[in-house]
């Protein structure tokens, strides 16, 4: 996913690889002029935006016990024209009378679903792919580099929409239904989670407690199991709350390209596409999908990059 993920800084995440997650002096609390301890905190933009997905993974995850939250094909069709915001719909009602509040929760529903899914794919594909290559090297790690560099480089919106293409045609028309959309948004997350595996697995595998397994006999399942995973678990789920924030944007790019889940599955850039047309006159019916779509993945990107920084050990902290 070159044009859709943001480059990661490889060299941040061996710098953790290399100390094993820990160092004396990554470990000391920082202190101020006087002496006095110092510890860092996370600041108020990390627990504002946790506080938003917290809300937001429970609105879509409860709809469908919330009162509050009408069920797709329930919606009210009293009036038929689009309106404002009010005390009976909070994000207002699009040109059938729909409730938008209730569209954008389970149009999270959709897109947070694909998100996951294809998070966890990447993450266990990419993951074994990047430890086989960082562990093995040689010949093997030639060849899956290379693997992962064509996938890098290659566009990946016209990827996806080449798989999207030949895997849910029916001669005539193209109907994408959600495994097709989770199955190419999966192969496009493998590489960037494998590139990062594989540089962190390259670090450990030259660790003192890797070595000493290796001297008493363990097999190489066992190093990777018990020494590896453990240390490349966390530098991985750290990177991949981006990859979820690409993915909800990359869910979208299809959506405007009518290439996304068929209806009446509704995602976040379904909705945003559906008002396009109604800008003008309601610029409320694709704004409110679209504010709750960005500080979803405003929220995303910045608790990554706060963990990043802060279980990541520079060398000036050596």
């Amino acid at each position: 996913m070159s044009d859709l993920l943001p480059e990661h800084r490889e060299d941040r995440t061996v710098g953790l690889a290399e100390t094993g997650g820990a160092s004396p002096a990554a470990d000391a609390p920082e202190t101020t002029d006087d002496g006095r301890s110092k510890k860092r905190r996370l600041g108020v933009g990390f627990w504002l935006s946790a506080v938003w997905l917290v809300i937001v993974a429970a609105l879509t995850m409860l709809a469908p016990y919330l009162g509050f939250v009408d069920k797709p094909g329930t919606f009210s069709i009293a009036n038929p024209t689009a309106a404002g915001p009010s005390g009976a719909h909070w994000f207002g009602t699009n040109k059938n009378g729909d409730d938008l509040f209730s569209q954008v929760v389970y149009g999270g529903r959709v897109s947070l679903f694909i998100a996951f899914a294809v998070v966890i794919l990447g993450f266990i594909s990419g993951g074994l792919v990047g430890m086989i290559a960082g562990f093995f090297r040689g010949r093997i790690d030639r060849v899956i580099s290379a693997i992962i560099d064509v996938l890098l480089a290659f566009p990946a919106l016209v990827l996806a929409l080449a798989m999207i293409a030949v895997f849910a045609s029916d001669g005539s028309t193209v109907r994408p239904n959600m495994p097709v959309v989770i199955g190419a948004l999966s192969i496009l997350s493998v590489a960037p989670l494998a590139r990062i595996t594989r540089g962190i697995t390259l670090a450990f595998s030259e660790r003192e407690f890797v070595t000493a397994a290796r001297t008493l006999g363990a097999t190489n399942g066992r190093i990777l199991r018990k020494e590896i995973l453990p240390n490349v678990i966390p530098p991985m789920a750290v990177f991949s709350l981006t990859v979820i924030a690409v993915v909800i944007v990359a869910e979208g790019a299809l959506a405007f390209l009518g290439l996304s889940v068929s209806a009446p599955a509704s995602t976040w850039g379904k909705l945003i596409n559906v008002g396009r047309p109604e800008l003008e006159n309601a610029p409320h019916i694709t704004f409110f999908p679209a504010g709750v779509m960005f500080l979803t993945i405003l929220a995303l990107n910045y608790i990554g990059d706060v963990l990043q920084s802060k279980f990541t050990v520079r060398e000036g902290a050596l």
